[in-house]
């Protein structure tokens, strides 16, 4: 974990941080902010987005928060006109009913070929785990 003082005294709590171009978790002010997620396990969307989907929980747990907390989620697909339907019917298994993100999903040139989707969300901390930053 990596910390660092901001501005009147709030602190940024950084996990994961061995990749050199970004941490894959950030949290501040009460709110998690992911790194894109992505998985290149199956060769279709529905288990792509479920190896996504995956990732994002345990993140989310790491930094204290769930997937009940999400405030927004951005969905990149390699094909929309394709996966959008399959991507969704994974998503909609997922989310949580009662407490859906925002959400916006747009098609987009993925960083390698056998990458179908990418997803990033921001979700808010429980008030207990606001005093750990």
């Amino acid at each position: 974990m990596v910390t660092g003082g901001e501005g009147a005294g709030e602190t940024v709590r950084r996990l994961r941080t061995a990749d050199p171009r970004c941490s894959a978790i950030v949290c501040h002010g009460g709110v998690v902010y992911l790194t894109g997620q992505t998985s290149d396990e199956g060769c279709d969307i529905q288990s792509q987005t479920k190896r996504v989907l995956a990732k994002i929980e345990a993140l989310l747990e790491e930094a204290g928060s769930d997937k009940s907390r999400l405030l927004t989620a951005m969905i990149w697909l390699k094909d929309i006109q394709r996966d959008f339907h399959g991507m969704n019917s994974v998503w909609n298994d997922w989310v949580d009913r009662g407490n859906k993100p925002t959400r916006a999903c747009v098609e987009g040139r993925l960083a390698r070929d056998k990458l179908l989707v990418e997803i990033q969300v921001t979700a808010v901390l429980p008030h207990s785990s606001r005093s750990r930053l």
